[in-house]
């Protein structure tokens, strides 16, 4: 407990570093002043500025609340501010069919700090929305339907007020139905693809445009269109992320720049791995997926090469909201997913949201059938302008049979049995639950300075049913294999977190500084029993296949302890308005303690890990990057001949980029080539066969394109290709050049959809996806392969006002293809052709 004491003392440091940072920022002038001096016009297109980022923060207005009204002439736009504050200064420029409205020495209050959406408000206007352009200016942009919308000033009021009119309609006509005020859980626009950053990943504001890092965010957008319902489907759309074989198809196993990312799993910034999480990851209550490629030490401590994957969830919102949706399709699937939110209290301070899925039937295996319940209610509390505090709280029961796929025979080729045979008993199930709480506060001191605390406790407990059986060995005639089935195995699993975020802003000289101060306290236990029996089973006759019949035998007893606490520093420093330095480094420390039965292993492990990058922008669409990271994780279960436990692995990866606005505010690009090399690996004991040595090395290095966002209204497109060469580089056993297993040299995914924008078809939608994984290496032995595959998706949708329904095909050419594996008793096929169906309605 001793570190858990050091995260409060640290905490309570980073609280007696807040006048150090609260102090007025000295800024280089006012833009309003100016602009008022010199009796300037503020609708004048030449009035427009392009980059704000160097006004001082020290006299924003605050504002702290927008109002959309019907006009006879169309619609009146407030944004409200603060008593006292100074007038807010529009400057009006047109773009295509929208009004881009910047407000220089502005920011938004916390309570709508993510922006604000309206939906065709009044014919003629599409969509209104409020969002931070940068840290010192706001941007309002009026979509007109048809042709660029008129704003004018209103005079004579403290809170500004915009008097907007349609180009394309007349005074008499009326809006559909009641105008609707939507804050956002992000400021871009809520159909988009595009999304500009990713707080709860990298825990600041920072655009992804100015990470030196490959960032890829993934919105729900995607997941809808798709009709995506795990984490597989998702993240099938990450440049440079395949699937890994999971244990059992229960979990999820994911692989990033080819390494595994099993340690690499967060959910809202908490870490997430097999301690937390044993079922596949409900997306019930997911908003989007972040993903980091490559080392993410510095933020998230001991992880692996590979990067981060950050699921992030829907937080309640202050305008009521109710979606229903129903989903049936192949093999008897049925899922329904219930989204409640809104006030609690009239002024709407205290506010909830509540998901909900309940998902039963088969799939495409034999006779395998699955049942899953998922609740997730939220509760937040805007105590102020300034402070909101959010209870969470998820419970998913999951129960499916242990399924391990099919096997791959001593000629390395995948048996020839179909894909459908399940080997084991069906009928048997395991049972998981997972619970928990998270608590998060955000606090803002000033406009300089923040405060992001987060709390989570979470248990898992898992039974295997008793007697699922799985192939543990090779077998002599290629036909009849060995099976182990385990026997209850129950395992409980019980983990605490703790995380303190500092975020300052303050100014040395010319150069502005984005300093985050964080300390993190984890701990988790993990108890389990093994038992087990033995037997065979005939793959080319399995629905014969009956659980042994002979008694348990135990095994052992475990329990796995590990405690860390972690203290990083990092500097996003603006040299220039084009150039950006960001330099920090984290310490951590880990205590484990494992017990096996009678063997005991208790490293501590230590590790420093720097990271430091650049971002230079030639023009402002363009950015250029490089960077340097480290990464490390502890060796927890091993000792080596003399009993000594071994040091952490360590990753070192080096990167260069370029990202792209190839449409502004819609349509991005990023291109990275990096180098990633991971060693102390542990590999066989030249001197004892019975113990390892960490001398082994990988290496991984690749280049990744990806493009995302809107290419014409109505027309967006997520896409990206990678080549990954991935290799071992040293080690006393695994041949020098072998592949890494479960990693495509290369991989492609495309998926694109088109609505219709007009007409009495407005709201019809098309989606095609193409998702190709070349041929990959089973095992680090490479003694058999996989074959790569391409697999074609579609979809049509229909979308009116509140109503949506769509249908989904997968795999339309039917193809056979395989998943992943991990040796030659886990190969995981794919999914054949299937169908799904869904409707939801909005009220």
């Amino acid at each position: 407990m001793n570190r858990l004491y050091l995260f409060v003392l640290t905490g309570l440091f980073s609280l007696v570093t807040i006048p150090v940072f609260s102090a007025d920022v000295q800024g280089r002038g006012s833009a309003k002043e100016n602009l008022k001096q010199n009796n300037i016009s503020y609708s004048a297109a030449d009035l427009f500025l392009k980059d704000t980022s160097h006004i001082a923060q020290s006299n924003l207005t605050r504002v702290t609340g927008v109002e959309v009204n019907q006009t006879e002439s169309g619609l009146e736009l407030i944004l409200k501010t603060e008593a006292g504050s100074e007038r807010l200064v529009p400057l009006i420029l047109p773009e295509g069919n929208d009004l881009v409205i910047d407000i220089l020495d502005a920011t938004l209050a916390f309570s709508i700090r993510n922006g604000v959406t309206e939906t065709n408000p009044t014919p003629g206007i599409n969509k209104i929305t409020v969002s931070k352009a940068n840290e010192n200016s706001i941007r309002v942009r009026i979509t007109g339907a048809n042709q660029t919308p008129s704003a004018e000033v209103v005079p004579g009021r403290d809170d500004l007020v915009l008097s907007v009119t349609p180009q394309d309609t007349t005074a008499q006509e009326e809006p559909d139905e009641q105008i609707d005020i939507i804050a956002t859980g992000q400021a871009d626009d809520e159909d988009s693809y595009l999304v500009p950053a990713a707080r709860s990943l990298l825990k600041t504001d920072v655009e992804l445009r100015d990470t030196p890092g490959a960032v890829q965010v993934i919105p729900q957008e995607v997941f809808k269109d798709q009709g995506a319902a795990t984490a597989r489907e998702v993240l099938r759309n990450t440049t440079g992320v395949t699937i890994g074989k999971s244990t059992g198809d229960r979990d999820e196993a994911f692989i990033i720049r080819g390494f595994s990312a099993e340690n690499g799993v967060f959910r809202n910034g908490f870490r997430d791995d097999l301690f937390s999480t044993r079922a596949a990851r409900e997306l019930g209550n997911i908003e989007r997926v972040e993903v980091l490629r490559g080392p993410a030490a510095i933020l998230f401590g001991r992880s692996d090469p590979a990067g981060i994957i950050n699921f992030v969830t829907e937080k309640p919102t202050r305008e009521t909201f109710y979606e229903i949706a129903f989903t049936a399709g192949s093999f008897d699937f049925y899922r329904t997913t219930i989204d409640l939110s809104g006030p609690l209290t009239k002024n709407g301070e205290l506010a909830y949201r509540l998901n909900a899925t309940y998902e039963n039937g088969g799939n495409f295996r034999d006779d395998v059938d699955e049942e899953r319940f998922f609740v997730a209610p939220t509760l937040s509390w805007q105590i102020s302008d300034d402070t909101e505090l959010v209870l969470e709280f998820s419970f998913l029961d999951d129960e499916q049979p242990i399924d391990n796929g099919i096997v791959a025979l001593s000629n390395g080729e995948v048996a020839d049995i179909p894909f459908s045979t399940f080997l084991g008993n069906p009928d048997i199930e395991g049972s998981i639950d997972e619970n928990r709480t998270e608590l998060t506060l955000d606090h803002r001191f000033n406009d300089n300075l923040s405060l992001r605390t987060l709390l989570r406790y979470s248990t898992a407990t898992e039974s295997h049913g008793g007697t699922t059986s799985g192939i543990t060995g090779e077998s002599e005639d290629d036909q009849n294999f060995p099976v182990t089935a385990p026997g209850d195995l129950p395992q409980f699993f019980e983990t605490f977190a703790a995380q303190n975020d500092l975020t300052g802003k303050f100014n040395t000289g010319p150069l502005e500084h984005t300093v985050l101060l964080g300390v993190e306290y984890f701990t988790a236990v993990n108890t389990f029993t093994i038992e087990s029996r033995t037997g065979t089973i005939d793959i080319f006759n399995a629905s014969a296949f009956e659980s042994p019949d002979e008694g348990f035998e135990f095994i052992a007893n475990g329990e796995f302890t590990t405690e860390s606490f972690g203290i990083f520093l990092q500097d996003q420093i603006a040299i220039l308005d084009n150039l950006q330095l960001v330099i920090g480094g984290r310490f951590d420390t880990v205590d484990d303690r494992n017990i096996f039965d009678d063997f005991i292993v208790e490293p501590d492990s230590s590790a420093f890990t720097p990271r430091v990058g650049i971002v230079y922008q030639p023009i402002e669409p363009v950015s250029l990057y490089a960077s340097f990271s480290q990464s490390f994780f502890p060796s927890s279960f091993s000792i080596s001949a003399d009993g000594e436990a071994f040091e952490p692995t360590e990753g070192t990866a080096f990167e260069i980029g370029v990202k792209t606005e190839i449409i502004k505010d819609k349509l991005s690009s990023s291109l990275a080539l990096f180098d990633i090399t991971q060693t102390n690996i542990l590999t066989e004991d030249p001197d004892d066969p019975n113990f390892e040595i960490a001398t082994g090395e990988q290496n991984s290095q690749g280049i990744e394109l990806d493009i995302q966002g809107e290419i014409l209204p109505g027309w967006n497109v997520f896409a990206g290709y990678a080549f990954i060469d991935a290799k071992v580089t040293e080690d006393n056993v695994i041949p020098v050049g072998n592949r890494l297993f479960n990693v495509p040299e290369n991989n492609f995914n495309l998926w694109t959809t088109y609505k219709l924008q007009k007409g009495s078809l407005a709201g019809l939608g098309f989606g095609a996806g193409v998702f190709f994984v070349d041929e990959r290496t089973g095992d680090l032995d490479n003694s058999f392969f996989i074959d790569g595959f391409t697999r074609v998706d579609a979809a049509i949708y229909y979308e009116r006002e509140k109503y949506r329904a769509a249908v989904n095909f997968r795999n339309i050419f039917n193809d056979d293809f395989l998943i992943g594996a991990d040796d030659r008793q886990e190969v995981q096929p794919g999914e054949p052709f299937e169908v799904l169906g869904t409707v939801s309605v909005k009220f």
